[in-house]
Formats: C-alpha cells, structure tokens, sequence
C-alpha cells in the first residue's frame, strides 16, 4: 500500500488477482475472497473482510479492471538482419534474408554501411513495407568499421625495423606503401580513399592495413629477385 491509499494494483493483489482479467473475473474473485474473510465464518477475519469490501469498491470506483490489468502487448518479433560482406558493401550486390518461412532476395546499394536500414517493398505481413537492419560482417581478410575498412597484411620483421618499401595486395589491386624504420608497433598504415564509397552524407572511407611481422614474407627486394629468377631461365640468359 502506498502512503496516499491503496492503488489498483494493490486492490487486484487483494482480490487475489496477478493477470490479465476482465468484470466477470474481478465479480468471482470479489465473491471468493469475501466469503472467505467473512469474521462470522471459521477462518474469517474482520480486518481482512474490510479490505477486501473496500478493494472491490476501488476497483469499480476507477473503472481499472482494463487499465490496470490490460494484457500486455505482444511483443513484435525481431526483425531479421540483412548481412552483407565488405565486398558487398563496396560494390553493391544480391543478399538473402529468411523471413518467416520465406527467403527473400534483396539487392544492396554500393556503400551500405552497418546500421542503415533496407526497404523491402510490400514484404510486411500486411502488404506494406519492411525496413530491415544492415550488418557488415568480416568476410575475406577485410573488417568494416565505420566508413572504413581494415585488413592485416604478413610482413618481414626486417622490413619493420629497418623501413623500406612494401607491395600490398588488396581488394583493389597492388598498392606500394613506405614503412619508416624506428615505428613503434603494432605499425598501421592509411590507403586513403580504398575503404567505403562515399553515399548520402557518409565521406568515402580509408583502408587501414595492419602490419604483422612475420619470418617467412619474402622482401620486396627477395620477391623481385625471385620473379626475376622464375622469368630469366638459364636458357634464355643464353640465347
């Protein structure tokens, strides 16, 4: 009970109600518990008889079998996720998304990024539209984050420590890149303008490529050696 009087709540607990109910149930419920305080009957008490007279009263005083017990809403079920991949996410392209016992087929505009919403036409229930959410997942040694795209990329420990020119492979070709020796570790470098293309009010995106110091990734100065090796046999240094 509460310092002002007893609320609806208090009065339906009273009644012995704790769910969704309506006018008949409230009049059994009132019937039972009052019957069953009633002072003059074995088990009966007074006090009790009192409250639940004065609980029944409130209730109807308030018109609160509907407000104060209405049954709950049902909750709306969560709405599937379209996931793309950042390829997918770079160029556009055909994602599928379950929905309900469907599979759906929906086409995803180049620079999506995670968090935007996709409109399926008619798709609802209803006949109306459905906004589905957009996830990024990494896929293929690539991780959106933002606008962004990051990637790792094996490099020689000698490379990093001494600095020198690196070849990186990545989803829009060799690009070359100079590490600069004394960096401190982990070593990232920006390729501005390979991440997310701009689209509405988002910038174009950045590819982050994190160096990772490995013992067995040929130098740049090894690998040139080494195609020039495969290309110039023994028999053509000849002729």
């Amino acid at each position: 009970m509460s310092a002002s009087g007893p609320s609806l709540t208090d009065a339906f607990a009273v009644l012995g109600l704790h769910g969704p109910t309506d006018q008949a149930a409230v009049v059994r419920a009132f019937r039972l518990a009052v019957k069953s305080a009633r002072p003059d009957l074995p088990g009966g008490d007074d006090e009790r008889f009192r409250r639940v007279i004065a609980a029944y009263r409130l209730i109807q005083s308030r018109g609160g079998v509907r407000a104060a017990l209405a049954a709950p809403r049902q909750r709306p079920a969560a709405l599937p996720v379209i996931g793309l991949t950042p390829h997918q996410a770079l160029e556009g392209g055909i994602a599928e998304v379950r929905l309900g016992g469907r599979t759906l087929r929906v086409r995803a505009p180049a620079g999506m990024r995670s968090g935007e919403h996709l409109r399926l036409r008619g798709a609802a229930d209803d006949g109306g539209d459905l906004h589905l959410p957009v996830l990024i997942r990494s896929s293929e040694g690539l991780t959106v984050v933002g606008d962004d795209l990051h990637m790792t990329w094996d490099t020689p420990r000698r490379l990093l420590t001494d600095g020198g020119r690196i070849e990186i492979e990545t989803h829009a070709g060799s690009h070359a890149a100079w590490v600069t020796a004394g960096l401190s570790h982990p070593v990232r470098l920006r390729l501005r303008g390979l991440g997310l293309p701009a689209r509405g009010r988002r910038p174009q995106g950045h590819l982050f490529v994190h160096l990772t110091p490995a013992d067995d990734v040929p130098s740049a100065a090894e690998d040139l050696l080494a195609r020039f090796t495969r290309v110039w046999t023994p028999d053509r240094l000849a002729a």
